[in-house]
């Protein structure tokens, strides 16, 4: 069982390591590309290169569903309990409860805030900061199988209730009110995790209105909690986008796309391991997890209805696992035939808020786990017709150049949208020629450079174990090991994160923002000198601030971090973060590291 998943890392000098994938080019380290082939199948690690309905074990399928037969629901939104401090304060409850997630199904038994799936978007305002307090009223017993061996040594099993915590994603937020893995808490906060410091999270809202996100961070069943349905929208507003008259009120729509398995009596499935494992714990750890069943906003299979006018689409892409490529096409309902492309996606926005000025993608929209993407669509030219949110992301994805089809779950058909028949009166679907100004980082500024390379290893059981490691621990680093991300506030950063696996991963880092410098082969040397020009430019969906960056196999992504107030944006905050692949099962089993960051030490002395 061992020997299944090799681990190049444990047996090559870094040195060796880059040669090795400098040699190879992009499709770098051929072993590890091979090995994720091996793991095609989402919740074995098997691949024999048959179809998904032939020989190839899938492990379980979802009861067979008519698509298309439910409207896409809009999320909720919550409102303010009381004040605290003079600042508006919320107490959101996470509940077990019941909900129709398709006509076809039987309410399926969730974990929602407020009980809802998603969870009610927030809406705030920059530069005013809210408190909430994130209540645990969840079951004493999972809804879920739960390996007890993932962190056994720091994480207690045999609690009485179900750990949780919340994490705003991209929130630029003091330590405390992080959310990070070890900041659990059970029901009514009966018992709490080491990293525990207060009941009420206050959020500064001190950065650029943005699409943000919640959602569970419990260390070693985040998988869990989150795919249960522990999730939701946070909206940034500012009156500056307000005042670029961009679609709002109906028009404005929050999107979350997940993939699911259900049972014949409507419950959730999640995978209790590998389905050809005979050894190992029961329940296990799966690599990956790949649904059979799209769902937006909870729903499985829907369509939404839009009017032949321009909407915003705040797309976040909440799957634990599975990258989107997406595309709208022309689509025959009766025959179930894709025609000619629909209107484009004009991306005005990204993880972390609004571009400099709009950029009409050519091509498809790429989402990794925890993505955000702030996009118009100009539906008046497609009165009546009917269009299909394509995408052709394969499930084991290694990067838009090699995003053929493969033998893993695929899900090409995400929603329908209906455009209703032209009325008389037609709106003014221009887009802003500027959106907002964004400052740029340079290499110029730079105080501190760190070579990270994606590792992936095996555990004691030769499960596949994918690790973050350092310029000096080139064979990856645990969680619980000592800090090698300490920055000082104050100060900017460049992180070569070097992907030496077979796949693709979402890098994401808690606390601040980053803007993308480049790319290239990972065959660079953290001792070679940068020169920009001679770099891959980013992606046009990368132009502004985001918090997370996807990385294919064999490259490596420079990106540049400032830490703390920046040209009058963000704001300084020291102490104990995090960064991780937000692949969630990845993050569950180690690929997961604290970011430490420090006071600056004249502002100590003063």
């Amino acid at each position: 069982m061992t020997d299944q998943y090799p681990s190049p890392a444990d047996s090559l000098s870094r040195r060796k390591l880059l040669l090795s994938a400098g040699a190879t080019g992009t499709l770098a380290l051929a072993g590890c590309a091979d090995q994720a082939d091996s793991t095609g199948d989402p919740e074995t690690g098997n691949n024999n290169g048959s179809s998904p309905d032939e020989s190839l074990p899938t492990g379980h399928r979802s009861p067979e569903l008519k698509r298309w037969v439910d409207e896409v629901p809009r999320p909720a939104t919550v409102e303010p309990t009381g004040t605290k401090n003079g600042q508006p304060y919320y107490e959101i409850e996470m509940q077990e409860t019941q909900q129709k997630l398709h006509r076809d199904l039987a309410e399926t038994t969730v974990w929602g805030y407020e009980g809802l799936v998603p969870g009610p978007t927030i809406e705030a305002e920059q530069g005013e900061p809210i408190y909430v307090r994130w209540k645990n009223d969840l079951p004493s017993d999972h809804l879920l199988p739960v390996d007890t061996t993932i962190h056994d040594d720091i994480i207690p099993y045999d609690l009485d209730g179900v750990r949780t915590v919340t994490h705003l994603h991209g929130g630029n937020v003091e330590d405390a009110s992080d959310g990070k893995a070890r900041g659990w808490f059970t029901q009514d906060f009966a018992e709490t995790g080491p990293n525990f410091e207060k009941k009420d999270y206050y959020y500064a809202n001190d950065q650029p209105p943005a699409t943000l996100w919640y959602h569970d961070h419990a260390l070693g069943i985040t998988r869990l909690n989150v795919y249960a349905g522990l999730s939701g929208f946070y909206l940034l507003r500012n009156d500056h986008e307000r005042s670029l008259d961009l679609p709002n009120g109906e028009y404005e729509i929050p999107l979350v796309l997940q993939d699911r398995k259900f049972t014949e009596d409507g419950e959730m499935y999640y995978p209790d391991g590998p389905v050809d494992s005979e050894d190992g714990p029961d329940p296990s750890i799966v690599p990956q997890f790949y649904g059979d069943v799209s769902t937006v906003n909870g729903k499985a299979w829907p369509r939404l209805s839009v009017e032949p006018r321009q909407y915003r689409f705040r797309l976040l892409n909440g799957a634990n696992s599975r990258y989107y490529r997406l595309k709208l096409l022309r689509y025959d309902e009766q025959s179930g035939e894709t025609g000619a492309d629909g209107p484009e996606f004009v991306q005005i926005g990204t993880d972390g808020g609004l571009f400099s000025s709009p950029v009409e993608l050519d091509g498809r929209l790429e989402l990794g786990s925890a993505q955000r993407a702030d996009v118009l669509v100009d539906f008046s030219e497609y009165a009546g017709e009917t269009l299909l949110v394509h995408n052709d992301a394969p499930a084991m994805y290694r990067g838009q150049s090699r995003a053929e089809a493969d033998n893993v779950e695929p899900l090409p058909e995400v929603m329908l949208i209906d455009v209703a028949e032209s009325t008389e009166e037609q709106t003014d679907s221009q887009v802003p020629t500027s959106l907002t100004q964004i400052p740029k980082l340079s290499l110029d500024d730079v105080d501190n450079e760190r070579y990270l390379p994606l590792l992936q290893l095996g555990d004691d059981y030769g499960r596949p174990l994918f690790q973050l490691g350092s310029e000096d621990g080139q064979s990856g680093h645990k969680l619980t090991d000592p800090a090698t991300e300490t920055p000082t506030v104050g100060d900017t950063e460049l992180w070569s994160i070097s992907n030496l696996t077979g796949m693709s991963h979402p890098m994401h880092l808690h606390l601040v923002h980053f803007q993308v410098l480049g790319r290239q082969s990972a065959g660079y040397d953290p001792a070679d000198e940068i020169r920009p020009g001679s770099l891959k430019p980013p992606k046009e969906s990368e132009q502004g601030w985001s918090d997370v960056v996807s990385v294919d196999p064999g490259e490596v992504v420079h990106i540049l971090v400032h830490f703390g107030e920046y040209e009058g944006l963000f704001n300084d905050q020291t102490g104990e973060y995090m960064w991780h692949c937000h692949m969630i099962e990845h993050e569950d089993h180690d690929m997961m590291r604290p970011l430490d960051v420090k006071p600056d030490s004249a502002d100590e002395s003063t």
